[in-house]
């Protein structure tokens, strides 16, 4: 992947607008599932782009270190050429001094060359080092927004969890509403009433079976007594 590619994807990721998409999901849940899934790859993908990209500028700034201290280095061994010359000169060895302006002519042009490739690599380093600061930026942002998608996950979880035990309680509630005399509360109390119902038939049936006896016991008395008399009046004739 590309660094263009690279930070393209975390510049459109960083700004997504989570409420909107949410508004527009059919199944917000699944949506913010996806979602954290997508951002998850595509942080570690862009990490391991991103550690790419600043290890290639530490190369690049030490290239450039190099050459600012090799121009550096080349300056000094000039003057130092340059300074033996003068001295030599000055003792009349005029040949031996020629050589060494010449040594310093070769030190300066390394050291023209280094400064031209440190000078170069300039604008290189700073482009990259701007890509850098925009990727890691857009890493920041993303990894924000990753939370932000879970705490939005969780809470949506939490709310429909919420909402499906409430709509479960009103359900319960509507079930045994003591008003209706279809609930079971209703057909309980009727049950009851009509095994009291049979307790009391049961009684009165016990109580009728009684007083049969009782008026049977009577007749039987009657009978009795008929019969007594009737013997009485044999006797008497």
């Amino acid at each position: 992947m590309t660094k263009q590619t690279v930070l393209g994807r975390v510049t459109q990721l960083a700004k997504a607008n989570i409420n909107a998409l949410l508004d527009q999901a059919e199944d917000p849940q699944k949506m913010l599932d996806q979602l954290i899934r997508d951002y998850t790859a595509n942080i570690s993908e862009a990490e391991q782009a991103v550690a790419a990209t600043i290890g290639n500028l530490r190369l690049l700034e030490q290239d450039h270190q190099e050459d600012v201290d090799a121009a550096r280095e080349w300056g000094g061994k000039a003057l130092a050429a340059s300074r033996k010359a003068d001295e030599l000169r000055a003792a009349g060895a005029g040949a031996e001094a020629d050589k060494f302006d010449n040594l310093a002519k070769v030190a300066l042009g390394r050291q023209l060359q280094s400064e031209k490739e440190a000078k170069t690599a300039e604008p290189t380093i700073a482009s990259q080092t701007e890509v850098v600061d925009k990727l890691k930026s857009g890493l920041d942002q993303m990894k924000t927004k990753l939370t932000e998608l879970k705490s939005k996950r969780d809470e949506l979880v939490a709310r429909a969890k919420s909402a499906q035990a409430q709509n479960r309680m009103m359900d319960s509630v509507k079930n045994i509403d003591v008003l209706d005399p279809t609930s079971e509360l209703s057909r309980f109390e009727e049950k009851v009433r009509r095994e009291e119902a049979k307790a009391l038939g049961k009684q009165e049936l016990a109580a009728s079976s009684l007083d049969a006896q009782f008026e049977q016991l009577d007749s039987l008395g009657d009978s009795a007594e008929v019969e007594a008399r009737l013997a009485a009046l044999k006797t008497a004739s």
